[in-house]
């Protein structure tokens, strides 16, 4: 899946293999979750411009980074479809040592 609009069409399965792909491909994640929550979503105003989903991504690319700029590298990842198909996007984003450091892990 290339197109935003193979993206829109997608099944919710391919919607989150193609996020996860497109994150492995721009941040070579140590760790990468990624869960679809648009069901809680169903019937809000906004559910019909796509879908939300929440990240939670381990990254060497986050190290020195602050939250906004983490932010960012994941959102240029999916910048297409942030456009068209994605309308809500919760991040969690960790540097391995910070990773490592949280409880139970």
């Amino acid at each position: 899946m290339s197109e935003t609009s193979d993206f829109l069409s997608a099944t919710p399965d391919a919607r989150i293999a193609f996020i996860e792909g497109r994150l492995g491909a721009a941040l070579a994640p140590q760790s990468l979750a990624v869960r679809d929550d648009s069901a809680q979503h169903a019937g809000h105003a906004g559910a019909a411009a796509g879908g939300h989903y929440a990240v939670t991504i381990v990254a060497a690319a986050f190290t020195g980074k602050p939250r906004v700029a983490r932010h960012r590298l994941v959102y240029d990842a999916l910048h297409d479809v942030m456009q068209r198909g994605i309308h809500a996007l919760a991040i969690t984003a960790y540097t391995p040592e910070e990773f490592a450091r949280l409880p139970g892990e």
